[in-house]
């Protein structure tokens, strides 16, 4: 840990001690105080470390920070989460495996998806499960709305369902691309069960997923150009990205944009053919 960066952990505790008061952490008034706020040997106390340690922590001295002191320390100054992730952050420490509840896709990022018609787009979680997705991505992939809940996943499609190979013009390439960009959300999300349980489920149903997978992928998103061949569209070539919603980490939205004015054409009939509706 720099020493720029130990002076802000030192100074980040030191606001969230004075900013917490004896009452809200459960200990009694006591003698007048000259300062608000918690006292030192307080935090202390209340963390389980040492009052020398803690001391020398609000120093800036350079010491050895656990994750799990950091988590006491969280937990007795009463951090928010997005505060306990900055703690984190500025110890130089990763986070604690967590299993957040899944969140539902918000109003406004549906609407937005919805709004992006003819251009094909959807939201995903680190999983890749499929959470909403317009009309245009619906007519692109086909079939979604038959499939049951746990069958609406990205790579569950791309190792289980053969119109899947056939749609993507370059099957192998965007399978190991894929694959190594789940890989690091695996790596991101170890404990997390739905993942787990659907490595299982592919490692016994595909032996594409199970050969590709034992090579261990690893590869980091990159804008790209994805090219269809569409039974009724015909050939498209779509420019593929991907962005973070900061509102709910974990969520990812997914567009596709036509690289040119044919394709964008060619998207704004098929979603006009296909009478699709979105699926949400």
């Amino acid at each position: 840990m720099s020493g720029m960066q130990r002076e802000l952990l030192a100074a980040f505790l030191r606001s969230r001690r004075e900013a917490l008061s004896p009452e809200r952490a459960g200990l009694t008034p006591g003698r007048r105080r000259r300062t608000p706020g918690l006292r030192r040997e307080e935090v202390a106390q209340l963390s389980g470390v040492s009052l020398t340690w803690y001391t020398w922590l609000e120093q800036g001295r350079d010491i050895r920070v656990s994750r799990q002191v950091l988590g006491a320390l969280a937990h007795t100054l009463q951090l928010t989460p997005a505060e306990r992730r900055h703690l984190f952050t500025l110890a130089e420490t990763a986070l604690p495996a967590e299993r957040p509840e899944p969140v539902a896709v918000s109003p406004t990022l549906r609407k937005l998806v919805e709004t992006l018609d003819p251009f094909p787009a959807h939201v995903i979680n680190d999983c890749w499960d499929l959470l909403a997705a317009n009309r245009a991505y619906a007519s692109l992939v086909g079939g979604l709305e038959q499939l049951p809940q746990e069958e609406r996943n990205s790579i569950w499609l791309l190792f289980t369902r053969p119109q899947m190979q056939s749609l993507l013009v370059d099957w192998q390439r965007e399978a190991r691309a894929i694959l190594g960009q789940f890989r690091i959300s695996v790596g991101r999300n170890p404990d997390d069960p739905r993942t787990a349980a659907l490595i299982d489920t592919l490692t016994r149903s595909s032996g594409q997923f199970r050969a590709l997978w034992s090579e261990h992928p690893v590869q980091a998103f990159q804008p790209a150009l994805k090219r269809f061949s569409h039974p009724t569209a015909g050939r498209l070539d779509l420019n593929y990205t991907k962005l973070d919603v900061t509102e709910t980490p974990g969520q990812h939205l997914v567009v596709f944009m036509p690289s040119s004015e044919e394709d964008e054409r060619a998207l704004a009939r098929l979603v006009e053919e296909s009478g699709q509706a979105a699926l949400l």
